[in-house]
C-alpha cells in the first residue's frame, strides 16, 4: 500500500474542526478471513475477475485517519491483490481537491468521515452511481437516494450524562430541551468539533433557520462550558464538573472498555425522531472520473463485507451499517433507534452552519 500526504488545497467553505481518529485509533487490526480470499473460496467467474484486477491500482482519497482504516486496506490488498494507493487529508479538504482537480482527478474513491462532504460531491455531480448490489446491503437510510455514496458505518449523536449526579429519567425527552434554565452552568459542548457542527447543520434543516438560532441561544443562555472535542466533554461529565454533554455515542463505550463498568456515565439515545439522536455516517463513493472502477467496486464490496464491518464494531464502536451485521451488544440496535428523517446529502451546508455559530456567539 503505498501513501501520499495530503498537499494543503483549500476548501471551499470553512472546515470544521474535524475529531481526529488519533483520539479513537484502534490497536488491533481486523483478523485476516481464509474464508474470503479469492484463492480459497470464489467461484470460476469470481476468480477470473480477480485475477483482470490483479495489480490494478486504486486510488483512494481519505478523509478517515490512516490509524482507523490502513489495517483494512492491508487486509483488502491481501485478499484482492490489488495495490491500493491512499491519500489521507482532512474530509473536508479532500472533497475540494477532487472538485479542484477535475476530470484530472487521480482519486478512484472518496472515503469521508461525515456524510456531507459526500452530499458536496454529489451536488457537484462529481460521483457516480453505484451498483444495486452494493446499495442494497445497506439501509435506504443510510445511503443516498439517488446511489452516489453509500454508508459504511455509522454514529449516534447522544447526550452522556453523569449517574452520580442524575438519573437517566431526570432527562428531558429532547434536545431541544436543554434551554430549560434548569440546565444552566450543567451542559458541556465541543462547537468548534466537526460531528457537533454537522448536528447543527442538522437542526436547521429539521427547525429551519429560526429554530436552530433559537436553540443556539437558549443553549448560549445557560452557559454551556465549553471543550475542545468530545472527549474532553465526556471526561468532564465523568468528572461531575458538568451534569450532562452532547458528543457521539462511541466515546462512552472505549472509556468503559478502559475503566469497566464503575465509569461514572451513560449514554442517552433520544427516540421518536428527535433530531438529537441523528445518526451520521462515515461513507464512500467512486468519483466520476475514475479509471479503476472494478478495483473500486471491490473495496467497496469489501467495506460491506462481515468482516470489515465486524471491525468497525468491535474495534471502533461505531454502528456497522451492513444488514445482518450486529452492532455491540452495549448499543442499542439501529432498528431500535427512530432516527430523524434528515437527507443526509443536505449536511453539505457547513459554511451556513458555521456563519450561524459565529453570528450567535457560540464560534468566535
Amino acid at each position: 500500500m503505498s501513501m501520499v500526504a495530503c498537499q494543503g488545497a483549500t476548501a471551499p467553505t470553512p472546515e470544521p474542526t474535524t475529531e481526529t481518529a488519533a483520539e479513537a485509533s484502534p490497536e488491533v487490526s481486523p483478523e485476516a478471513s481464509t474464508e474470503a480470499s479469492p484463492e480459497a473460496s470464489a467461484s470460476p467467474e469470481a476468480t477470473e475477475e480477480a485475477l483482470n484486477l490483479e495489480g490494478s491500482e486504486l486510488v483512494i482519497y481519505s478523509g478517515r485517519n490512516e490509524e482507523l482504516i490502513g489495517a483494512l486496506i492491508e487486509e483488502f490488498e491481501a485478499e484482492s491483490g490489488i495495490d491500493v494507493a491512499v491519500r489521507y487529508g482532512d474530509t473536508a479538504e479532500m472533497a475540494a481537491t477532487i472538485l479542484e482537480e477535475g476530470e484530472n482527478s487521480p482519486a478512484d474513491l472518496f472515503f469521508a468521515q461525515d456524510a456531507g462532504a459526500l452530499g458536496a460531491l454529489a451536488q457537484e455531480d462529481r460521483l457516480q452511481a453505484l451498483p444495486e448490489e452494493a446499495l442494497s446491503l445497506v439501509d435506504a437510510r443510510f445511503h443516498d437516494p439517488e446511489g452516489r455514496w453509500v454508508g459504511v458505518s455509522g454514529r449516534a449523536r447522544v447526550v452522556v450524562y453523569n449517574t452520580e449526579m442524575m438519573e437517566e429519567s431526570e432527562l428531558p425527552e429532547s434536545i431541544l430541551d436543554f434551554t430549560d434554565p434548569q440546565w444552566k452552568g450543567q451542559i458541556g459542548w465541543a462547537p468548534t468539533n466537526g460531528s457537533f457542527q454537522a448536528f447543527v447543520t442538522a437542526l436547521r434543516i429539521s427547525e429551519g433557520e429560526d429554530g436552530a438560532r433559537a436553540w443556539l441561544e437558549g443553549i448560549l443562555a445557560n452557559e454551556p462550558k465549553v471543550y475542545n472535542n468530545n472527549i474532553a466533554v465526556l471526561e468532564a461529565v465523568a468528572a461531575g464538573e458538568i451534569q450532562v454533554g452532547f458528543i457521539n455515542h462511541y466515546y462512552l463505550f472505549r472509556k468503559l472498555a478502559e475503566q469497566g463498568e464503575s465509569f461514572p456515565a451513560r449514554n442517552h439515545f433520544f427516540a421518536n425522531g428527535d433530531i438529537g439522536g441523528l445518526i451520521n455516517v462515515a461513507g464512500i463513493g467512486m468519483v466520476d472520473t475514475a479509471t479503476h472502477q472494478d478495483a473500486a467496486q471491490a473495496f467497496i464490496t469489501f467495506l460491506l463485507s462481515a468482516e470489515a464491518q465486524e471491525y468497525f464494531s468491535a474495534e471502533t464502536k461505531e454502528y456497522p451499517l451492513a444488514m445482518g451485521v450486529s452492532a455491540d451488544d452495549m448499543l442499542p440496535t439501529l432498528e431500535e433507534l427512530e432516527t430523524p428523517d434528515i437527507d443526509l446529502n443536505a449536511l453539505n451546508d457547513l459554511a451556513g452552519t458555521l456563519d450561524l455559530l459565529q453570528d450567535t456567539g457560540v464560534l468566535e
